[in-house]
C-alpha cells in the first residue's frame, strides 16, 4: 500500500489561499480517479478538486469554511502498490483526520395497540412531476415554496422568474409548518465573500445617494410594441431598455464609468461599458458582467442578461464572467421598493438601482395650454456614488440626462 498526498494546486489566479466550501468525501471513503474531492472558492469562483488517483481517503484538511494555503495538503489517499509521493521540496502541511459522523438517533419503537384493527390505506393519486432546474428547486426549498403551486410562464418548466412572480403576488405567503428552531449557520463560501466585500466597500468608500422619479409610461408602451413584433427573439423586460439608456448617457459622464484604485490613488475611466448585473442566486448575490454593453442592441442585451443570470444561478458562470465590471446595475424586479441606496461594487465608483414601477395620477399638458389629470407609470431611479471621485452635481446631472431618455424613449433610437 502507498500514500498519495494531494496538495491544493495553484489555480492560476495569483492567489495564496482558498476556502473549502464543500467536501464530497470523508475519511474512509473509496474514491476512483477523477472523482470529486472538494469544492474550493477563490476570490472569483468556485473550483472543483478531482482525485488524480484511486484509493481510500485517510486524511482530509480542515472543515468546510476553513482557509487552506496553495501547495498545502488537501487530501491524503491510501493507494494500492507503492503510491506516488509528493516531492520533498513541497512538504505536505499537517492535516487532521475528519471526526467520525455522529450516530443518528434511532426512533423509539411505536407502542403496539392492545387490539389491532385492520386499517385500509388508500394510495394517493399520482402527481405529475414539476419541471424545474436543480437551482430553482433549491431556491424554492429555501423559500419553503411548493413548486406545484407555482404557475410556469413557458413550456411548463418553472424558472426563477416564475418564483419571483409567485412571491410578488403572494406577499403574505409563509412556508407551512409554523415556527422553526433556532439555527447556527457558519458564514462561509460566497456568503463570506459577500460579507467581506460589502464591509470593505462601506469602510473605504464615502457613499452618497441620489433618487429621481421618472415617468416610464412611454417606455413601457414602446416595450409592449417591441414585444408584439419580437418573433423568435426574447421577451423584453424593462432592464435591457434601461441598460441601453445608461450606455447612451455615460459618454457625457465618464467619471461614473470608472474604477478607483485607492492604494495607488489612480482613477481609470473606461471607454467601454462592462456592466455588472447584480443577480440573486441560491448561494447569495453574484455580479456577472455584460461585456461591451454599449455595442449591443436591446435584443442582444436581453439574451445576455438571461444567459448570465442563469449561469450565475446554476453555478456555471466562468471566472472571467464574474469580474472586470466598470459600473453595476442592481434591480429587485417586481420586489423593488420605492427607493434604494445600493452599496457600491468596489472598486467601481457608482451603482444604479431602478425601483418598482407604480401607477399614480399626475398633471400632464392637455395640448391646449392647460393641464389634465392622467394615470401614469412612474419609477424611481437611485444612484449611489463614491464621493471621493464623483461630485453630487455630476450624479444628479447624469440621472437627469438618463431621465430625459427614459421619458422620451424615441431618443434611444437616435444614433
Amino acid at each position: 500500500m502507498g500514500r498519495y498526498t494531494f496538495n491544493l494546486p495553484d489555480i492560476g489566479e495569483g492567489i495564496a489561499e482558498a476556502e473549502i466550501v464543500a467536501w464530497h468525501v470523508k475519511v474512509g471513503d473509496r474514491v476512483e480517479e477523477d472523482d470529486k474531492l472538494a469544492d474550493v472558492m477563490t476570490d472569483k469562483a468556485t473550483v472543483e478538486m478531482e482525485s488524480p488517483v484511486a484509493g481510500t481517503v485517510i486524511e482530509v484538511a480542515g472543515a468546510e469554511g476553513d482557509m487552506i494555503a496553495i501547495g498545502s495538503a488537501l487530501v491524503v489517499i491510501e493507494t494500492e502498490g507503492e503510491g506516488e509521493a509528493e516531492p520533498a521540496a513541497t512538504p505536505a502541511a499537517p492535516v487532521a483526520p475528519a471526526p467520525p459522523p455522529a450516530p443518528e438517533p434511532q426512533p423509539a419503537p411505536a407502542p403496539k395497540p392492545a387490539q389491532p384493527e385492520p386499517v385500509v390505506v388508500q394510495a394517493p393519486a399520482p402527481q405529475a412531476k414539476v419541471l424545474a432546474s436543480p437551482a430553482v428547486r433549491a431556491r424554492a426549498k429555501d423559500l419553503g415554496i411548493d413548486l406545484a403551486q407555482v404557475r410556469a410562464a413557458e413550456d411548463g418548466r418553472v424558472r426563477h422568474a416564475d418564483l419571483d412572480a409567485f412571491l410578488a403576488y403572494n406577499g403574505a405567503y409563509r412556508a407551512p409548518g409554523g415556527s422553526r428552531a433556532d439555527e447556527v449557520i457558519k458564514v462561509m463560501g460566497l456568503r463570506r465573500r459577500i460579507a467581506e466585500n460589502m464591509a470593505a466597500s462601506k469602510r473605504h468608500i464615502p457613499h452618497f445617494s441620489y433618487v429621481e422619479e421618472c415617468d416610464v409610461t412611454a417606455l413601457e408602451a414602446m416595450r409592449g410594441q417591441l414585444n408584439e413584433g419580437r418573433a423568435d427573439r426574447p421577451r423584453l423586460t424593462m432592464l435591457p431598455l434601461l441598460i441601453a439608456a445608461i450606455c447612451k448617457t455615460l459618454p457625457q459622464f465618464p467619471m461614473l464609468n470608472a474604477r478607483y484604485d485607492d492604494e495607488a490613488n489612480v482613477v481609470t475611466r473606461y471607454g467601454a461599458v462592462h456592466l455588472g448585473m447584480a443577480t440573486q442566486t441560491p448561494g447569495g448575490l453574484m455580479v456577472p458582467v455584460i461585456r461591451d454593453a454599449q455595442d449591443r442592441n436591446v435584443w442582444q442585451l436581453a439574451n445576455e442578461i438571461a444567459r448570465l443570470a442563469e449561469a450565475a444561478r446554476n453555478g456555471t458562470a466562468k471566472s472571467e464572467e464574474l469580474s472586470g465590471s466598470t459600473l453595476t446595475i442592481t434591480s429587485l424586479g417586481p420586489l423593488g421598493g420605492v427607493a434604494t441606496t445600493p452599496v457600491i461594487n468596489r472598486p467601481e465608483v457608482a451603482i444604479i438601482g431602478p425601483n418598482r414601477i407604480v401607477e399614480r395620477p399626475m398633471f400632464v399638458p392637455d395640448g391646449m395650454g392647460g393641464e389634465r389629470i392622467e394615470k401614469r407609470k412612474l419609477m424611481n431611479v437611485s444612484i449611489s456614488c463614491d464621493h471621493r471621485v464623483v461630485d453630487g452635481w455630476d450624479a444628479a446631472s447624469f440621472v437627469q440626462a438618463l431621465k430625459r431618455l427614459i421619458e422620451t424613449p424615441v431618443l434611444l433610437l437616435d444614433n
